[in-house]
Formats: structure tokens, sequence, C-alpha cells
């Protein structure tokens, strides 16, 4: 199997593929950037849907969307978070 794959690998032609000029540091940074962005507009969101749910005055379909917009954003959050993680492990800048 590792064979076949070894020489379907081999014989891709990647010379379509454009030429990155951008470095390890350069990419990382315009990364960061973006996921930080997708960070703060996650716990922008989480603050909004939690102040719905505080002035809710105990209506159950505005508290059930609130929460669940606040299991939204925090997932997106984790992913951001995770996104970043990631991003300085396979570029080797723990």
């Amino acid at each position: 199997m590792l064979d076949i794959l070894t020489h379907i690998a081999n014989t891709v032609d990647l010379s379509p593929l454009p030429k990155v000029s951008a470095s390890s540091g350069e990419i990382q940074k315009a990364l960061t950037i973006v996921f930080s962005t997708t960070g703060s507009i996650s716990l922008l969101i989480i603050t909004i849907a939690g102040f719905r749910y505080v002035v809710a005055r105990g209506n159950p379909q505005v508290i059930s969307q609130s929460k669940s917009t606040i299991a939204y954003a925090a997932v997106g959050l984790l992913v951001s978070a995770s996104a970043v993680v990631i991003v300085s492990f396979v570029l080797g800048n723990t």
C-alpha cells in the first residue's frame, strides 16, 4: 500500500501549482490575525447572547435562542484557539 502511495506521490505534477514567496513567519502572522479576529467576534457574540439571556425576562424562546447562540459561539472560539495552536505546531513555532 505504501509503495502505491509513494508511486502516486512521485508521479503527480506540481508545476501548475502557484509558488509562495512568503516565509513561515509571515504566514503565521497573517493566520494569527485571522484567527484572533475570529476569536474576538466569537467573544462579542457570546457577550451579546449573554446579555440577551439576562434580559429575556423568562421568555423561553429567547432563552433557548440565547443558549444555542452561546454554545455555537463557544465552539467557534474553541475552533479558533485550536487553529492557532495547530498552525504554530505545523510551522514549528511552539
